[in-house]
């Protein structure tokens, strides 16, 4: 490795993972988590610290063993996987990348007005993945070479009940459909139930998946995208099977969700169930305040809000993480990250620093 950033050591220690999360106490040390980090961070910190170095490029499990180098130099207690080619076509629309480690290609972003599914037509033909033809052959190789300090996070691709729902019909189409053509509705929120209980009952097969992690933006600054009443009829009840497996197997059932969700939480802790909750941005709701209203209920992940990640001097992240582990950490029941993942218009210092202030800290 050609340069020395973190001052502390960690060593991966999954069993304290999910401990923690678990809320089964103050954790020996901090444990990081993250949603993904954009394939550009990825990029950039392995060649800014010589991560690839006696790697070879034609391997063919190279990438899964440049993902377990990454996820421990930065001091992960695991790696994140699903299947392998879970694909669902949709309407994009592309535009230029004007971040700093720019994407090649620009970015993509879903047609928010109108997607493939807007009638019963396009229902039947659109090209719904079969789930019994998907592959998890990073897993089986997960299964039988991920150090045995490391597990699998199985998430990636399943549980997008409710952007899938505004994905295959657009945002507006889906607001009319919602009025006049609930019944479509249902058949979309059934194929994909159908869909995501085969991908999660394929995952918890696999002995290294200790966690599962749902996906599933559901609201936006001041609420919900679609009523609570329309949640709890189209979106919940898929969250609640899959948190129903996962405990079934004796895993924890984290969900990952942008937005305002004040209206549902009592339908996501009482009737859902989740286990942890994640993605927290300070103009909805701090997750120091979330802790204090929620913590001895739930575990709260990630919350150094992207915002300020991005727009703070290092000493500032240095102090915020510093508070938020004294209001957050205490009795478990919390893992340090972002508010929503590291993208790549984050500084990597910035990034590399919150990650560094968590090996450090010491109550």
């Amino acid at each position: 490795m050609t340069q020395k950033f973190f001052s502390t050591s960690v060593t991966p220690d999954w069993e304290a993972l999910r401990d923690c999360i678990e809320r089964k106490g103050m954790p020996k040390r901090v444990h990081h988590i993250e949603l993904f980090l954009d394939g550009e961070v990825q990029e950039a910190i392995c060649q800014r610290f010589g991560l690839l170095e006696g790697l070879d490029e034609g391997d063919p499990h190279f990438a899964l063993k440049r993902q377990i180098r990454i996820q421990r130099f930065l001091g992960y207690d695991y790696v994140r996987q699903g299947a392998d080619n879970l694909e669902m076509p949709l309407r994009r629309i592309e535009t230029a990348d004007t971040a700093g480690l720019q994407r090649l290609g620009g970015r993509s972003f879903v047609d928010e007005r109108q997607g493939p599914i807007t009638n019963w037509d396009e229902f039947e033909r659109y090209p719904w993945p079969d789930p019994h033809k998907l592959t998890f052959e990073a897993l089986e190789w997960y299964e039988h070479n991920l150090p045995d300090d490391m597990c699998v996070i199985g998430s990636g691709g399943f549980a997008h009940f409710a952007e899938y729902l505004t994905w295959l019909m657009g945002y507006e189409t889906l607001c009319y459909a919602l009025y006049d053509q609930r019944d479509l509705v249902q058949a979309i929120a059934n194929r994909l139930l159908d869909l995501y209980m085969v991908v999660v009952e394929r995952l918890l097969e696999f002995k290294r998946v200790a966690i599962i992690w749902g996906s599933d933006d559901m609201g936006f600054k001041t609420g919900t995208l679609i009523s609570p009443k329309d949640l709890r009829a189209f979106v919940l009840p898929g969250h609640k099977q899959m948190a129903a497996m996962s405990h079934a197997a004796g895993r924890p059932y984290l969900l990952h969700s942008c937005g305002n969700l004040n209206a549902i939480m009592e339908d996501l802790i009482e009737d859902v169930k989740i286990d942890a909750k994640h993605s927290f941005e300070d103009t909805i709701e701090d997750v120091r305040d979330a802790k204090r209203r929620y913590g001895h209920r739930i575990a709260l992940l990630g919350g150094i809000d992207l915002d300020f990640l991005c727009r703070a001097d290092e000493a500032a992240v240095r102090a915020r993480v510093r508070d938020t582990l004294d209001v957050c950490l205490p009795g478990g029941g919390y893992c340090l990250g972002t508010g929503n993942s590291v993208a790549n218009y984050v500084p990597i210092n910035n990034y590399l620093a919150m990650l560094d202030e968590g090996r450090n800290y010491s109550r």
